[in-house]
């Protein structure tokens, strides 16, 4: 038998980069509409400003720190992160030139542009001057820069203008900054068209307004990256809502920057004090062709120009919660007759979960509702905001006197503001907050009701992968499980009664919970099917795996000839089809107009007993270790065929998905079935909700 001697492992952060390899693909596409490929843009960059706060921030600490913590793959941080600083610029150059080069003249093509103020008409001028002065000069403050005035500090993913000027008599060349406005619209739309500029050349324009009676020499754009790195040492916090608040205080005044996005033209001497000033060097320096901030052009992509855009998708009601009469479905009735699966976004929210949220919280024969909060907002796009309507409905139960208990995860990365702003609401309203358990991210997406039934009490579940946003519904892939099923039921109570109390965890009865007990019965039915050797079956569907023992077990299952096939949507630490050692291991990632979210979990052949699983975790050391998370089995044949179908679909696609080649390389798939694996779940649901159960057959 031929043996690797390649690595095991992959980068974690290179194939985070590999990821966004892909999503940038999309924008690259050119068979995609034309405002779809914007908005690709606009991902890959808010994605890039994330893995600089994040990933480069926390390796840049390890290594000024001297840390020997290695890698999965064993490269020292130092090593990481000239490896990644690389690709890393390699993929914003791929974003400058497909913006400036082929995505702008597109637009314009289109009369969809953003323009320089200096080609705009007289009247045009005049009308952008007036939006200035009324919106914009008010909340500008010019700061100067000498020994009376230090350097100021600059927010993290501000745009700025750095400025030059002088006094009348041509004396000394002075340095000022001016912060432009993040509360204002990143391109200011020209009144009666779709054309559009930059909020910062508008500014640049009118300088002579903020520094009267000095002559303008010059000006820069500039946009700070600061790490969002933040941990909270919570044995120590009286008050973890507190100690949150102070943290975010932190982050806003105190964070390190790790990274400079300047014009390609900057002047060297502007460069250098701004370099001194942020304590920066110059291998930090990010020069860009493009406009900064690319993430600000969902502007661009909320233009009213459907022709431009995805076919609109509304999202269908099964029928089983579609009432016969047209009026409100009875979700307790309904469950009695078997557990409910949905599929989001071909299945719409708001008549399934947000239904039966809205129900419990107004049937008087309801006793207590439980819920698991973890993300209320979306930060990709800022016109689809948190929202509000699931936690009204908590309030509402709340203030009809019923028991409700919210578990709102206050460390959730970038909602924390905002995750903090619902707790405040839900205790002034009477709601049962609390935050975790401590040393632990509560990740699981879980929701109980009590309800009295005559002379006894049952219990309702809800558990999905996805969190509870209709917002993210519509742009996010996840499944979630309704049951009346009373263990579940118990389970969810003892997991609910560890989570706000001192209750230690227990041995459940179906429900699969980290940290106690996830990863060894992810261990436990992978070498169940290793036993099997070429009988045995193994598909995952996850969003991550870097965890080194899952990956192991893994190998050694391959090894034993197990056939394994993997869906991955982002990181993925482990190697497919390396001789000896992976040989029988296939992965594939799917990446599309939805986000792949949901994780699915099959042991075993489909035909022949195959155990599913469904839950919130992926196959990383902080979901398996260091968050509360929660798989379910799905034991009803009908789900059963329901998630089979949809990995059926996965597996045969053809124009959205990318497989991994022996050297870790991701190659896009192609083929002749023409499938596209998010549009044909789309047409699936469309039968569904017609009544018309079809079954996807792979064309070969």
């Amino acid at each position: 038998m031929e043996f690797t001697i390649e690595p095991r492992y992959f980068n974690r952060e290179e194939s985070l980069l590999a990821f966004q390899d892909r999503v940038l693909a999309l924008a690259e596409d050119q068979t995609r509409p034309l405002l779809e490929r914007v908005k690709f843009v606009a991902i890959v960059s808010s994605n890039l400003d994330e893995f600089f706060q994040v990933r480069i921030a926390g390796l840049q600490e390890q290594s000024e720190s001297a840390v020997d913590a290695r890698s999965l793959d064993g490269a020292t941080p130092g090593e990481q992160l000239d490896r990644i600083g690389i690709k890393s610029r390699e993929i914003e150059s791929r974003v400058d030139a497909l913006f400036t080069k082929e995505l702008v003249p597109l637009l314009r093509e289109q009369s969809i542009e953003i323009t320089d103020i200096n080609d705009l008409s007289d009247g045009e001028r005049a009308a952008m001057s007036e939006v200035f002065e009324r919106e914009i000069f008010p909340v500008l403050t010019p700061l100067a820069v000498d020994t009376s005035h230090p350097f100021p500090y600059i927010s993290d993913l501000s745009i700025n203008l750095a400025v030059l000027v002088r006094e009348a008599d041509r004396s000394a060349i002075r340095f000022a900054r001016v912060k432009i406005p993040q509360n204002v619209p990143r391109f200011v739309r020209i009144a009666g068209s779709d054309r559009f500029i930059p909020l910062e050349q508008l500014v640049a324009h009118h300088l002579d307004r903020l520094f009267g009676g000095l002559e303008i020499v010059d000006s820069y754009v500039f946009r700070v990256t600061r790490s969002a790195d933040i941990r909270v040492e919570e044995e120590e916090a009286d008050d973890l809502l507190e100690a949150m608040e102070s943290v975010l205080r932190f982050r806003q005044r105190s964070a390190r920057a790790i990274r400079i996005e300047v014009e390609s033209e900057i002047d060297e001497h502007v460069l250098e004090l701004l370099l001194r000033g942020l304590m920066l060097t110059r291998d930090q320096v990010h020069y860009r062709d493009s406009p900064l901030g690319l993430s600000g052009l969902w502007a661009l992509y909320n233009v009213d120009r459907q022709e431009l855009k995805d076919e609109p998708w509304v999202p269908v009601t099964q029928p089983r919660v579609v009432a016969p009469t047209g009026g409100d479905t009875d979700f307790f009735a309904e469950l009695a007759h078997g557990d409910l699966l949905v599929h989001h976004p071909y299945e719409s929210f708001s008549t399934s979960t947000g239904a039966f949220v809205a129900q419990a919280a107004a049937d008087p024969d309801v006793l207590a509702m439980k819920q698991t909060l973890y993300r209320t907002s979306i930060p990709d796009d800022p016109a689809i905001g948190g929202e509000e309507a699931v936690v009204r409905h908590l309030i509402d139960a709340a203030e009809a006197g019923k028991q409700v208990v919210v578990l709102v995860e206050l460390k959730a990365r970038f909602d924390e503001a905002a995750n903090i702003n619902w707790a405040r609401m839900l205790e002034a309203a009477g709601v049962h907050v609390v935050y975790g358990v401590t040393g632990l991210k509560t990740h699981t997406k879980t929701l109980l009701v009590v309800r009295k039934e005559g002379e006894a009490l049952r219990r309702y579940s809800h558990i999905g992968t996805g969190n509870y946003n209709p917002k993210t519904a519509r742009l996010y892939e996840d499944l979630a499980l309704l049951t009346a099923d009373p263990d579940i039921g118990a389970d969810l109570s003892e997991l609910f009664n560890h989570l706000t109390g001192y209750a230690m965890p227990t041995n459940y009865r179906k429900l699969v919970v980290a940290p106690h007990a996830l990863r060894t019965r992810v261990v436990e039915r992978i070498r169940e099917q290793a036993r099997l050797g070429r009988d045995g079956r193994i598909l995952f569907k996850v969003n991550h795996i870097v965890d080194q023992e899952i990956i192991d077990e893994l190998y050694a299952a391959s090894q034993r000839g197990c056939p394994i096939d993997l869906i991955v949507r982002g990181v993925c630490g482990i190697r497919a089809g390396l001789p000896g050692l992976s040989e029988n291991i296939t992965i594939r990632s799917i990446v599309g107009r939805w986000l792949e979210h949901s994780r699915i979990y099959r042991f075993g052949k489909p035909a022949e007993g195959a155990v599913y699983y469904l839950g919130s975790a992926d196959l990383m050391p902080r979901n398996l270790d260091k968050r509360v998370e929660a798989m379910v089995p799905i034991t009803d044949e009908r789900l059963e065929l329901r998630l089979e179908q949809v990995l059926e679909v996965l597996l045969a696609d053809d124009r959205l998905a990318w497989t991994m080649e022996r050297d870790g390389s991701w190659r896009k798939v192609t083929g002749d079935r023409d499938l596209d694996a998010h549009r044909e779940l789309q047409r699936l649901a469309l039968d569904r909700a017609r009544g018309q159960e079809t079954r996807f057959v792979a064309q070969q």
